[in-house]
């Protein structure tokens, strides 16, 4: 029997489970503030999340109040391709000769009970991103040709096919090829509002002149670049942009990872500066970071440790101020080899602290990985492990509850560095926190009060 027919009982069925939310029957598992990078008092909005979305999205309604607040949700989720996807992890060092590169697994897209427990997982998450939708909202969910037909129907319940306003393509070079269709070279974005006065701020392109050539048109304002003579006309919905190449400075190394630019046009389009921005499925985070580029403020969910650890060293390098939340507390232990170096420069009052990264043991064992992929990771687990590290960060007046770092690091061109010098003053207690290439995170917690009065 098509599908077609099971989609008024999946409807049913997932409006059944968002009411039940709705109502309260379950919050989620919690999530707890684990680090806030550039916000000392905790005022960003900014989150970086690590967990289930819906338990993420309980969290937002609940803890933080914000039903009705999102300008924009943009939905990335997995495309029901029943394929399996590895991320690209590029590791260097200076104690081993060659540059290794491992591609472990980043997500799996199969469904045990098919594509009616796809649409439904989709279904309720669209049921609550409208909640969270302000008045003049709107939803943009990203998908290929194997489900966006039957996503389109349920949105078009969901959101009302009066709040449909676009279909997306997004045209790329890049992709395969076949011997028995046309080359797939395309994704469609469903674009709706939650009302009909859905904000929207047109933007506008190039449209070349026939021949390149100027028309010198009375009251038509002609440009020219390299190519020709060309107008500004409003955007079409067929977008040509190219997905993001081998050697991009954007590339994370992430499955399907999506350009900047794709995510920029979307958040510029139907957004102001300042406005709420969320995405629930968010991989390397490229929506966090098209967010930040434009002044508006976000957050990222995604389950996955690799995306998690994509996500905190490309936002930190583009100095955001945002919450590191997980489902549960950094552990603390000696995971992490850390020796502490105190000093009294002159002419201050301020105690000088060197940090110099000895040693990491992260818990790797259950990492899936290919046998020679477990063979570069050994490796480095033996000759320099610090370089597995993604990112590490340094709190010298750690409360005990959230670490809150003055100074930070990500790993720049497959190298971390593994030591640095920062000052401060009445410094009592210094918590260091890493975050591995698989999304590991463990802190380190040194009692410094001693050692301190001899200065």
């Amino acid at each position: 029997m098509s599908l077609i027919f099971s989609l008024p009982s999946i409807l049913e069925e997932s409006k059944k489970e968002y009411e039940a939310i709705k109502a309260g029957a379950g919050s989620g598992r919690p999530f707890f503030p684990v680090e806030q990078v550039n916000d000392k008092a905790g005022t960003s909005p900014n989150l970086l999340a690590q967990g289930d979305n819906l338990s993420l999205i309980q969290y937002l309604m609940r803890e933080k109040d914000l039903r009705g607040k999102l300008r924009l949700v943009y939905m990335d989720p997995p495309f029901y391709s029943k394929a399996s996807y590895d991320a690209v992890i590029r590791l260097g060092s200076s104690k081993i000769p060659e540059t290794a590169s491992i591609k472990p697994l980043a997500y799996e897209d199969h469904w045990k009970a098919g594509a009616a427990d796809y649409l439904r997982m989709l279904c309720v998450r669209l049921f609550l991103a409208q909640d969270l939708l302000a008045e003049d909202g709107c939803c943009w969910v990203h998908l290929d040709w194997h489900a966006v037909h039957y996503v389109k129907i349920l949105m078009d319940v969901i959101f009302g096919e009066q709040n449909f306003v676009n279909e997306i393509i997004w045209n790329y070079k890049s992709g395969g090829t076949g011997k028995r269709s046309f080359s797939r070279k395309h994704d469609t974005l469903l674009f709706y509002g939650k009302t009909r006065n859905h904000y929207f701020h047109p933007l506008q392109e190039k449209s070349y002149n026939r021949g390149y050539k100027p028309y010198c048109f009375k009251g038509v304002q002609e440009y020219e670049d390299e190519l020709g003579w060309y107008t500004l006309v409003n955007m079409k919905d067929v977008w040509q942009i190219d997905m993001v190449g081998r050697t991009s400075a954007e590339r994370t190394g992430y499955a399907t990872q999506k350009p900047e630019q794709l995510l920029r046009q979307i958040v510029e389009s139907c957004t102001r500066p300042g406005d709420l921005c969320a995405d629930f499925f968010g991989g390397s985070g490229t929506l966090a970071a098209a967010a930040q580029s434009l002044g508006r403020h976000w957050i990222s969910c995604d389950m996955g440790g690799i995306a998690m650890a994509c996500g905190l060293r490309r936002l930190a390098r583009k100095n955001s101020s945002f919450t590191v939340l997980r489902t549960q507390p950094d552990p603390c232990g000696d995971a992490l080899e850390v020796d502490v170096e105190l000093g009294q420069p002159r002419n201050t009052d301020e105690t000088q602290v060197t940090i110099i990264l000895r040693s990491y043991h992260g818990q790797m064992d259950q990492i899936k990985l290919k046998n020679e992929d477990r063979r570069v990771i050994d490796t480095f687990l033996e000759q320099d492990p610090l370089q597995l590290l993604a990112y590490w960060s340094v709190d010298l007046h750690y409360d005990g509850k959230i670490h809150r770092p003055d100074i930070f690091f990500a790993a720049e061109k497959e190298k971390v560095q593994t030591a640095c010098v920062c000052r401060g003053r009445d410094i009592n207690k210094i918590s260091v926190r890493a975050v591995d290439v698989f999304g590991g995170a463990t802190l380190k917690v040194l009692n410094i009060s001693e050692q301190a009065q001899n200065f």
